[in-house]
């Protein structure tokens, strides 16, 4: 089998808690694009002038910061689970949405959904999947880690009783209880891979064998906590070890997540096919992802 030119997406991870070692790595293990969600920062915000900030840099920052290292960065904008249960500062958050939603790389409303399933969570859920509808987007859906199957089935029902076409819905961190009614209802089923929860890649490859390829991608969800960035590029080399197809491991990596995503309009593979070359002299409001370096410049030093 020969993976040295296999290119991978990894469709959530949460690069702003990552180092410029982790986007090296990622590049050089065959990652070319990342999708970023929105998501909840371990210390909850009181203010929403941080949404504000936080939504910028994923739009701004954090795609210069990637593109040093050869990588295209897409995010997904929305108020998650678990500050939708502050309202007063849910109603300011979501006031600001549409203005973030709307700009160059947001290829989703997302990560929203629930975490205890709360009716706040639900009020807030059900307002972004309107605004979704209004904005054309796709919807990147969190399911939550307590009562998962519960939260997961009533995340499709509201879905649908929203009237949003499943083709256009990610269920994300699925896993052996939630992914058939998943895939039967005709939405997309993301795995997470962590090291010791949700899923393991062990389990992913099992997945694989017993369900295929047709709607299912592979993210690593990595962020502040125990994770890791390198998740789908190593499931993607276990299935590869384990007997599934290449061709089931391009989907799974790959094609399903721009299938899913390039929806938007806001992805395309032509992106990271014919990139820019990496300049690493280019700065970014006055401010370089340098301490002191030699600036790589040119195709020739990505390392791929």
């Amino acid at each position: 089998m020969d993976d040295t030119h296999l290119m991978l997406i990894d469709p959530h991870i949460h690069m702003v808690s990552r180092t410029t070692d982790d986007y090296e790595a990622m590049a050089a293990a065959g990652i070319v694009a990342v999708i970023e969600p929105s998501f909840w920062q371990g210390q909850p915000r009181t203010e929403a002038g941080t949404f504000k900030d936080y939504f910028s840099s994923l739009i701004g920052w954090e795609r210069f910061r990637a593109s040093q290292f050869g990588i295209r960065h897409y995010c997904t904008i929305g108020l998650n689970a678990k500050e939708a249960n502050n309202e007063p500062l849910a109603e300011q958050v979501m006031d600001m949405l549409p203005l973030f939603a709307t700009k160059e790389g947001v290829v989703a409303i997302g990560e929203i959904g629930y975490d205890d399933q709360t009716p706040l969570e639900d009020k807030y859920f059900r307002l972004q999947l309107e605004l979704a509808k209004e904005l054309n987007l796709p919807v990147q859906i969190h399911t939550p880690h307590r009562d998962k199957k519960k939260g997961t089935l009533r995340s499709m029902d509201v879905c649908e009783e929203h009237g949003l076409d499943p083709t256009r819905v990610i269920i994300d961190h699925n896993n052996e209880e939630t992914v058939q009614e998943v895939l039967n209802r005709g939405y997309w089923a993301a795995f997470t891979i962590y090291p010791k929860t949700k899923m393991g890649n062990e389990r992913m490859v099992e997945i694989v064998k017993k369900y295929g390829h047709t709607r299912i991608m592979i993210d690593s969800s990595a962020d502040w906590g125990v994770s890791d960035p390198l998740a789908v590029p190593k499931t993607a080399r276990l299935m590869l070890q384990r007997g599934i197809s290449m061709e089931s491991v391009k989907m799974t990596c790959y094609q399903n997540a721009l299938t899913a995503y390039g929806q938007s309009g806001q992805i395309k593979e032509e992106h990271w096919l014919n990139p820019a070359e990496v300049d690493q002299t280019r700065l970014f409001e006055g401010n370089s992802v340098l301490r002191g370096q030699t600036p790589r410049t040119g195709k020739s030093e990505i390392i791929r």
